[in-house]
């Protein structure tokens, strides 16, 4: 498939198929939360590896998350001081997120706002999408347009440009709430 100018990436988002597009990590590969399944099909990836919330706004997310006022202020703390960043924080999900994000533990959901305008466009256009890195379970992620329509010739790819102007390469941190506060579940460029 011929790379994908960014009306076509948002208009394939709201139709549920899967896209591609740079963050500030990696390239990542994306779709509408109603169609996971998809990601873990392409992938490869087993259910024990949940899929990140990705959105441009924390009120895009919000509804995807439950948690007390108290929660809320100490969430909104960490989200102002490090989004739009590398940081995905694992939060209790609400009962819009579908299972098929987090197969083996339903009742959380990773999210992030990622600190790249082209992915906050996308993002902005389509509501969150669920999300994992471009690759295949268990390889390296693809860092380039080409890699990702090479490997996955049915996704729609963003047109090439310079993908890795903003990028790091390098996986965000993972930090899952537990209650009382933070257990670092991958430790990324964000130290908490």
């Amino acid at each position: 498939m011929p790379f994908s100018s960014r009306v076509e990436i948002v208009r394939a988002a709201s139709s549920g198929k899967v896209i591609s597009f740079p963050t500030d990590t990696v390239p990542a590969l994306a779709v509408s939360p109603a169609y996971s399944p998809a990601i873990f099909h392409l992938k490869q990836r087993q259910p024990d590896k949940p899929l990140i919330l990705m959105a441009a706004s924390e009120s895009d997310i919000r509804a995807y998350v439950t948690g007390t006022g108290e929660e809320w202020q100490i969430w909104r703390e960490i989200m102002e001081k490090y989004w739009p960043g590398q940081l995905t924080l694992v939060l209790p999900a609400s009962e819009k997120v579908p299972r098929a994000m987090n197969p083996l533990d339903p009742t959380t959901i990773g999210v992030r706002i990622p600190d790249s305008s082209i992915a906050r466009e996308i993002l902005a256009e389509t509501g969150a999408l669920a999300t994992t890195s471009a690759n295949r379970s268990g390889e390296s992620p693809l860092l380039t347009a080409t890699d990702i329509e090479r490997t996955f010739p049915g996704v729609y790819v963003l047109e090439s440009g310079n993908w890795n102007a903003n990028s790091s390469g390098q996986p965000s941190t993972v930090a899952r709430w537990n209650g009382n506060g933070w257990d670092i579940l991958r430790q990324g460029k964000i130290i908490l």
